[in-house]
């Protein structure tokens, strides 16, 4: 019995140290959080989905602009929020659009979705801002967000009038997860993982992050502080970024033979120094797959065009516009 009692000293040692360090693990998640909401607090409308199989499900939706003036709306991509798209390029538009800036599913403050495939959230954004007087606007669409805007186009083609796609991740491609992605979307990692990544994540390390997907082009300046890393670090959010990134090439996949449904006019701006999005990988092919598009490479322009190359941004509306 003393050697029993002995021989359990050490894992009951080891779970009293693990439930330690969860307990710290968790109030420190939890403080982490509240402080980014603290300082990041809503801007915009929640808007409560009326009806159809995703009523009740909440979207946040800033709306900005004269009300009679062309309707666009504005998707961020992975690990964002609308404030990527309220930092430099919806105050470049608001004087002249109705702008309809969207939290995609998870992000910010618009509810999580258990089904959030590009599809879906295709669909709830839609009838989000159709609820607050979007009809037929142009839709934009970075990154992950741009897959977002073509599931948009290719489900209900006679919703936009046009589309403006940014580094818009379009295509299938070659190679597995992001070791990262790998952690945390597994059922396992979002348990474990991603509260211990909520906690403990050292501030430098994300702001060095942010500024790898701006490369080879520096950072904006004043970006950091107005985005807000940390509201994407919330384990709501990295929980959601994780799955979504984790089933985008699938989905992909299953869109790309839709590309030819798309009958309004699209634009397509691409870095061709874009190392997250690759140009040849995506906007190529895109672009030659849907019936009505026009490329514009970015000469040395990377990954955040929507940041560091806003005039070509306006330029490539203006010729939707016209």
């Amino acid at each position: 019995m003393t050697f029993a009692i002995s021989a359990l000293k050490y894992p009951l040692l080891l779970a009293l140290c693990a439930g330690v360090v969860s307990g710290c693990t968790v109030l420190r998640a939890e403080h982490r959080e509240a402080r980014a909401e603290a300082r990041y607090p809503p801007t915009g409308t929640m808007v409560t989905l009326a009806d159809g199989p995703h009523a009740g499900q909440i979207v946040h939706v800033k709306v900005e602009g004269p009300e009679d003036a062309p309707q666009i709306v504005l998707i961020h991509g992975a690990s964002g929020s609308l404030r990527d798209m309220t930092f430099r390029l919806a105050p470049a538009l608001v004087e002249d659009h109705r702008l309809f800036i969207v939290d995609r599913p998870g992000f910010g403050y618009s509810q999580p979705m258990e089904d959030d495939s590009i599809f879906q959230q295709a669909a709830v954004l839609r009838q989000a801002v159709d609820q607050l007087g979007a009809k037929t606007p142009m839709v934009l669409g970075h990154s992950y967000g741009g897959a977002v805007a073509l599931a948009w186009a290719t489900q209900a083609p006679d919703s936009l009038s046009s589309l403006v796609l940014l580094s818009a991740a379009s295509q299938t491609w070659e190679g597995d997860l992001p070791w990262l992605y790998k952690l945390t979307a597994p059922p396992l990692g979002q348990t474990l993982a991603v509260p211990l990544i909520t906690a403990w994540a050292p501030e430098s390390a994300v702001t060095s992050a942010v500024e790898e997907v701006f490369e080879p082009e520096a950072m904006s300046e004043g970006y950091i502080a107005h985005f807000g890393p940390d509201m994407t670090l919330r384990r709501v959010t990295m929980r959601a970024n994780a799955r979504q990134r984790a089933h985008l090439k699938a989905e992909i996949a299953q869109m790309v033979p839709d590309y030819g449904k798309v009958s309004v006019p699209v634009e397509l701006l691409h870095g061709d120094q874009d190392t997250t999005v690759g140009l040849e990988i995506h906007s190529r092919p895109t672009a030659r797959a849907l019936p009505h598009a026009r490329l514009t490479v970015l000469k040395g322009a990377g990954h955040m065009i929507e940041q560091t190359r806003v005039p070509d941004v306006l330029e490539a509306i203006k010729r939707l516009e016209n």
